[in-house]
């Protein structure tokens, strides 16, 4: 399958490039001596990840510790709810920690166990990246400090406990916004002083790289995963399959296994309470190229050309940029990338639970209310979502600004 060029028989040889480009998009920009980190980091990865050992121990501990392969489900009663169009999900709120992080998280603190990292440090907005991370350092012995924003640690409470539970040493950032974009300032200005014995876990495909190709690699495990038993559940690829988009891990790892297929992909970003800058954070839709955090990509700026403020009801989602892999996928025609609104979101969130028995991470109802908008659109086929996580985060909010509906 070929999009403007782009051959996707070798897409995973050619892209990113040997400097980190996806297109024109990805790269790094970063100080010298954060340079000189990367640069150990990208080595070592591209040397440890390709032997033997390091693979077997990684599968090992998806299979022992993590539960996976995480299934892929039928709902059929939603389904038949909303037309003829059957809906599946892939269950990543069954995988350990309840979300899809811990994918990555496992392989980056087993990297930082080979490179001889006695301190791992990461950002968190919606929690499930610093749990699955909290997770890993306690797994391999290693200490974690977790860098999250005031507003997020209210939000985002029972996460905030399970860190601390786990042994990691939670940062409340208390400037600016006080959420995710503040939450990356704060762990990168500690990592830039802290290099030499820790290692800066990014919680998703963004950053200086290698991190949007390394955490992408990580998650692809997802739709290897789910493209095989889509087929050996139905015989046959699904028509369409949506993820939801903030910074893009989960959407990543899930695409990369369909990318050469006849398969309609979707990216869902947060559109929050509006088109207007600042009550959304659909960087991929209504923002423009530029450089944040050490990479080019697609961003939102205020009226100075800085990272403007954004907002979604989703933690997770929040963020005024998107990995350089997705504006790339948007440029070439392969992906789709659209937006749902916080009311949409929350409806799909209830209609999940009550019809499936299945409470979704705020995040994943992005991707569960454009699946069922798609199936009232399409008169027959299948569409599968990625359910990227459980919504035990996300009960005490929805409550409290909610209520039950």
């Amino acid at each position: 399958m070929k999009y403007e060029n782009v051959d996707f028989n070798t897409y995973f040889k050619t892209y990113p490039d040997k400097n980190g480009y996806f297109g024109k998009y990805g790269g790094s920009f970063i100080q010298p001596e954060l340079q000189a980190a990367m640069d150990e980091i990208t080595e070592a990865y591209m040397t440890i990840a390709q032997s033997r050992r390091f693979i077997a121990e990684l599968r090992r501990i998806r299979r022992e510790f993590q539960g996976r392969p995480t299934p892929v489900s039928h709902l059929e009663r939603l389904s038949g709810k909303l037309g003829n169009v059957q809906l599946y999900v892939k269950r990543e709120d069954l995988n350990h920690t309840g979300a899809h992080k811990l994918n990555h998280c496992m392989g980056e603190v087993l990297l930082a166990k080979y490179m001889g990292k006695k301190k791992v440090i990461a950002e968190t907005g919606a929690g499930q990246h610093g749990v699955a991370l909290a997770t890993a350092a306690a797994y391999f012995g290693l200490e974690c400090d977790i860098y999250m924003g005031s507003v997020d640690i209210k939000k985002q409470a029972p996460n905030v406990a399970r860190m601390k539970i786990l042994g990691a040493n939670v940062v409340e950032v208390t400037h600016g916004l006080q959420t995710l974009k503040e939450a990356v300032d704060a762990a990168f200005a500690a990592y830039s002083k802290e290099y030499k014995d820790a290692i800066y876990c990014i919680g998703s495909v963004v950053g200086p790289h290698p991190f949007p190709m390394m955490v992408r690699d990580f998650q692809s495990v997802v739709g290897e995963e789910a493209r095989e038993q889509f087929v050996e559940m139905t015989g046959h690829l699904p028509d369409a399959i949506v993820a939801c988009v903030g910074g893009g891990s989960n959407a990543a790892g899930f695409f990369s296994g369909f990318l050469n297929d006849p398969v309609d992909i979707y990216g869902i970003e947060p559109l929050g309470r509006g088109e207007e800058l600042g009550e959304h954070a659909a960087s991929l839709k209504y923002g423009t190229e530029g450089v944040m955090h050490g990479f080019n990509s697609i961003m939102l700026k205020d009226e100075n050309g800085d990272p403007a403020p954004v907002y979604s009801v989703a933690s997770g989602l929040d963020y005024p940029s998107s990995g350089p892999e997705h504006a790339f996928l948007r440029d070439i025609g392969r992906v789709k990338y659209d937006v749902i609104n916080d009311e949409e979101t929350i409806d799909a969130f209830f209609e999940l639970s009550r019809m499936e028995g299945i409470i979704p991470a705020i995040e994943s109802a992005h991707a569960v209310a454009y699946g069922m908008k798609l199936a009232k659109q399409m008169k027959r086929g299948s569409v599968l979502i990625n359910l990227s996580g459980r919504g035990d985060k996300d009960m005490d909010y929805i409550i409290e600004n909610y209520g039950i509906r």
